[in-house]
């Protein structure tokens, strides 16, 4: 696996004397980027939603999960920035899937969750604990370090990783179009909460779509696509900060009052600019 990640995605400096690894110039800059703007985020995102689940909320415990998984990526890429030595590549990449992996174990957990919140809302509000969503967690990290083991330890290729990361897929498009389809049905369920739970399957969806799928394509089929996969995948972290907002109660509509402010005071000043010049040409 590190002969494939150096040369499709990492670029060897040891010909030049240096046993180490440096990633290409536009990939440090793609990781700065994200690192400065994510990492603080990301931290007061998980201490807001931790707050929450000591008062007994549960739906943030997902989320809080999925932060960690970004901060793990994230972590990486500081590490793969120091120019890590050739011997500490593997252990590097392998955390790395790791928490790529987890990333998108939480997603579908997320994605799922929303639509039993739609399909039997009665049914999973009754049963939902959190106890259960802890249990679930632990199953999401287990698995992901066993899958991830097992596979980098029997291939030496990405491939496996890349068709384990694509199984989800499926699993992803069912939940949002089972929610498209309980959405009238779904009495118990407010149009506020109705409108959260359809903007985070959509994002969920698009964030796999937009960043995992050119990542996945890039390990089966390295040769599909010229763009280095890293330059879609370090842009999680990012993505499922954009999450995270859009699940917070009331951003949605804040979003929408902020747009509907911005509509209004441009028309007020085009009425205004308007009315200024009708005044000028009938006092002329």
């Amino acid at each position: 696996m590190e002969e494939q990640y150096s040369n499709n995605m990492l670029q060897n400096n040891s010909s030049h004397g240096r046993d180490v690894f440096e990633l290409p110039i536009r990939l440090r800059i793609e990781c700065w980027i994200v690192i400065v703007i994510g990492l603080p985020l990301i931290i007061l995102a998980i201490y807001y939603l931790y707050s929450l689940v000591r008062h007994n909320h549960i739906a943030p415990i997902y989320v809080i999960n999925l932060l960690i998984s970004d901060l793990i990526q994230l972590c990486c890429m500081a590490t793969m920035l120091g120019k890590p030595k050739l011997d500490w590549v593997n252990i590097i990449v392998s955390i790395h899937l790791i928490g790529v992996m987890a990333s998108v174990g939480f997603m579908v957990c997320i994605s799922l969750e929303r639509y039993l919140l739609i399909a039997w809302p009665l049914w999973y509000r009754s049963r939902r604990t959190i106890k259960s969503s802890l249990v679930v967690c632990v199953v999401v990290w287990v698995l992901t370090l066993v899958v991830n083991c097992s596979v980098l330890f029997i291939a030496s290729e990405l491939t496996p990783i890349g068709i384990i990361l694509l199984l989800p897929f499926p699993v992803l498009i069912f939940s949002v179009v089972g929610i498209f389809k309980g959405l009238s049905a779904a009495i118990s369920v407010s149009s506020e909460e109705k409108q959260r739970i359809v903007g985070a399957t959509i994002l969920v969806l698009l964030n796999y779509t937009l960043l995992f799928l050119p990542f996945i394509i890039g390990t089966i089929t390295p040769n599909f696509i010229t763009t280095n996969p890293l330059a879609f995948i370090f842009f999680n972290p990012l993505g499922d900060l954009v999450l995270y907002v859009f699940m917070r109660k009331g951003a949605v509509d804040k979003i929408l009052a902020s747009v509907c402010c911005c509509r209004m005071e441009t028309q007020q000043q085009i009425i205004a600019v308007n009315d200024d010049s009708m005044r000028t040409v009938s006092s002329v």
